[in-house]
């Protein structure tokens, strides 16, 4: 009977030593496939259709990789290494510039006066005599971001500084958001259209932010016309945002309505510049800023044009893969573009500096 007990117990313990070991064993087996994930990149082909958007590149695709793994491979070679990166650059160079304007802010006096006046002096350079531009040079004095002081030292005014912060936290946004779709929505089906929404709403944020330094100090003086354009923009803005919230509207099939949406947003400016014209036609920094901000519209609208055309690698495909096809141009040309404003934004900045009063 104690022998049969000890046989039977035997058994019973042998099962349960079984069952465990099978269990430990698909438990290793599962953390092994985990650890070991395979981070491979695959053809256009194999993608699963929501990862679909270019059928022109052909290679080098991360489909559905783990969100530490997406991460990491910010640092590895896949056709959104550039993507990722030429927009990140952009955020950092923006970022650089914010501190170095809370810096000036702090100090009253920096680099970044004497740069709006060096850009500035661009178009006194090719113009020596002074004939196009006879007082921009009379505007090239020294004055802090944010105070302005009488002989005594005793304050004046202060220029609100809001608007130019406005500008370059929106454009910081615009470029991040973008970063962080290319690098993570490749890692599922819900990720993938939530970081698409969020690059769209980034664009608009940026397009829209990028109006509200050139506004509020130009029409400065002019109280209602400056609510009426920022009140504008903004409502255009907001309303562009809910649009392409839409799920259908992230779709490949609406890229030229996206495309037409966003410039139309952007030059919409063109009202406003023109009424710029006509109001400081006089002064010569209006001439100074609307030809950096023409190079701005210029390299945004081609960057549309290779956004939505998707050349070159629509001429060959696979060849571009990996670097200089349409979108990674595209971020280059944005990049460029909201440097040329940053420009613009600084002379229009430094003349109302110098004009901080408004005449009754």
């Amino acid at each position: 009977m104690n022998g049969e007990g000890v046989k039977r117990k035997g058994l019973f313990s042998g099962g349960k030593n079984r069952d465990g070991i099978d269990s430990e064993t698909k438990s290793e087996e599962k953390y092994q496939r985990k650890k070991k994930f395979d981070r491979k990149l695959v053809k256009y082909d194999a993608l699963p259709d929501y990862l679909k958007d270019n059928e022109f590149i052909l290679d080098y695709y991360r489909s559905e990789w783990p969100i530490k793994d997406t991460i990491i491979s910010v640092f590895s070679w896949h056709n959104e290494t550039l993507n990722v990166w030429t927009h990140l650059g952009g955020f950092l160079i923006f970022a650089a510039l914010t501190m170095m304007s809370f810096m000036e802010i702090i100090q009253g006096q920096g680099f970044l006066s004497g740069f709006s006046r060096s850009i500035s002096a661009v178009f006194m350079t090719a113009n020596n005599s002074g004939e196009l531009l006879p007082d921009l040079k009379s505007r090239q004095v020294s004055h802090g971001l944010v105070l302005h002081v009488d002989d005594e030292g005793n304050i004046i005014n202060a220029l609100p500084l809001w608007p130019w912060f406005v500008f370059l936290v929106g454009t910081m946004a615009g470029l991040v958001g973008s970063s962080l779709s290319h690098l993570l929505a490749c890692h599922s089906r819900s990720l993938n259209l939530f970081f698409r929404q969020l690059d769209y709403a980034g664009i608009s944020v940026m397009i829209v932010s990028s109006f509200y330094t050139p506004i509020y100090y130009i029409f400065y003086c002019n109280p209602s016309t400056r609510l009426l354009y920022l009140s504008s923009i903004s409502i255009l803005g907001i309303l562009a945002i809910i649009t392409l919230l839409t799920p259908a509207l992230s779709t490949p099939y609406f890229r030229p309505f996206r495309a037409t949406l966003f410039l139309i947003m952007g030059f919409s400016g063109v009202i406003p510049a023109g009424h710029a014209l006509a109001l400081h036609w006089s002064e010569p920094y209006i001439f100074v800023a609307l030809a950096y901000d023409l190079a701005m519209a210029a390299s945004y609208a081609i960057g549309v044009a290779f956004y939505v055309s998707r050349i070159p690698e629509r001429w060959k495909p696979g060849k571009f893969d990996i670097t200089g096809n349409s979108h990674q141009i595209f971020h280059v040309l944005v990049v460029a573009g909201a440097l040329a404003h940053y420009a613009a934004s600084m002379v229009i900045l430094d003349f109302r500096k110098g004009s901080p009063t408004c005449e009754r």
